[in-house]
């Protein structure tokens, strides 16, 4: 269901996360250096907050139903973002990026990625005002994604260039050396730009496509392409501190891929009902709706979204600490392997370029890296 939210509070939202988002940037790249713990986790609660106050404003000024659906939503995109994470640190390691960029990369990739996932939002939201049995494939599409979550929840994300990332390798001059923050340097004589620009680009798209099963999810909790859009400006910058933040922590959430499967399916299950409710196929009921299909609230949605991310988590750290406990170290490394860990590295020599680094295919340890401005 679409809640019409005054245009006025759709502008001014939108306007001021820009600027945020702005500023963040300018920060970040004014003070290149690598978070400490403290910094990311005190940046991750303050952007956590920063939802939970948006939604309580789009409930004063929407009312309850809206405010809802964007919890549902934000959390929901939350969690599945966490997949992404994995084939970040990965970009990071292929690209050899130096650690105090890090933040700018992920900062400017996130801006990217934002950009065409509004794309996205507005082709989907435009999709289903025209077609509503479209729901019936969103919710298919989420079925399957579930049960391929629970049936090979245990293979790593592997990080291939997609065709932008290629099609810019082609078309700009590309040197293999890092020049600090700098997006163009001089190579043997030449004016190149450096890997940061297609960096950046690998990112965001690569982003993209993780979003080809969240923002389908999420569209089946609202309708609204505002809402849709400002759960995913809220997960994706709450995302970029979590890459600093969470580190191995991840790789002890080993139920996590049960618990993602579990949003997943109820929320295709829900867009199949809605789609019968309301539906139009001339083959299904001689097209006309299906009023006896009921339809799932947005209270149910969060009481299974938040029970099934708060069971996972919970048995997930129940569970390594058990193997801990049980056998010593070498048990952390088998509950890891439950979940398809983000594979072990080592940091490049001094003496490698970006090519040579991404010919070897490794991954760093989580936030490791070049601490310098040259590519190693």
């Amino acid at each position: 269901m679409v809640h019409e939210l005054p245009v006025w509070f759709e502008w001014a939202s939108l306007s001021a996360l820009a600027v945020l988002l702005l500023v963040d940037l300018f920060v970040v790249g004014r003070r290149p250096h690598v978070p400490s713990m403290r910094e990311s986790a005190l940046w991750v609660g303050f952007y956590v907050a920063l939802a939970l106050v948006f939604g309580a404003v789009v409930g004063a000024v929407g009312g309850a139903a809206p405010a809802g659906e964007f919890y549902a939503g934000w959390l929901t995109e939350y969690s599945l973002s966490v997949d992404n994470l994995f084939v970040f640190v990965i970009i990071m390691a292929r690209f050899a990026v130096p650690r105090d960029q890090q933040q700018r990369v992920l900062m400017v990739g996130i801006i990217v990625a934002l950009v065409l996932r509004g794309a996205f939002i507005l082709a989907g939201a435009a999709i289903i005002a025209q077609f509503v049995w479209v729901f019936y494939l969103f919710g298919a599409f989420l079925v399957y994604t579930a049960i391929k979550l629970v049936a090979g929840g245990d293979e790593p994300e592997e990080y291939h260039e997609n065709r932008a990332v290629r099609a810019l390798r082609r078309v700009l001059p590309l040197g293999t050396q890092y020049d600090g923050g700098r997006l163009r340097t001089i190579e043997d004589g030449k004016r190149v730009f450096t890997p940061l620009v297609i960096v950046f680009l690998a990112i965001g798209s690569t982003d993209l496509l993780f979003a080809f099963d969240s923002i389908p999810a999420i569209f089946g909790l609202t309708q609204d392409p505002f809402i849709v859009f400002t759960t995913n400006v809220f997960a994706l910058m709450g995302l970029r501190q979590l890459y600093f933040l969470l580190g191995g922590l991840l790789e002890r959430l080993v139920y996590l891929p049960i618990g993602l499967a579990v949003i997943l399916g109820f929320i295709g299950v829900k867009l199949i009902l809605e789609a019968l409710h309301e539906n139009t196929l001339p083959f299904i009921n001689g097209g006309e709706h299906l009023d006896a299909v009921p339809t799932v609230p947005i209270w149910l949605s969060l009481v299974v979204i938040i029970g099934a991310l708060a069971v996972t988590t919970v048995a997930s750290l129940l569970r390594t600490r058990a193997l801990h406990a049980q056998d010593g170290p070498d048990a952390t490394a088998a509950a890891s392997d439950v979940a398809g860990p983000v594979e072990d590295a080592v940091v490049a020599p001094a003496d490698e370029t970006v090519e040579e680094v991404a010919s070897a295919g490794e991954a760093p340890p989580w936030g490791t890296g070049p601490q310098d401005g040259a590519a190693r």
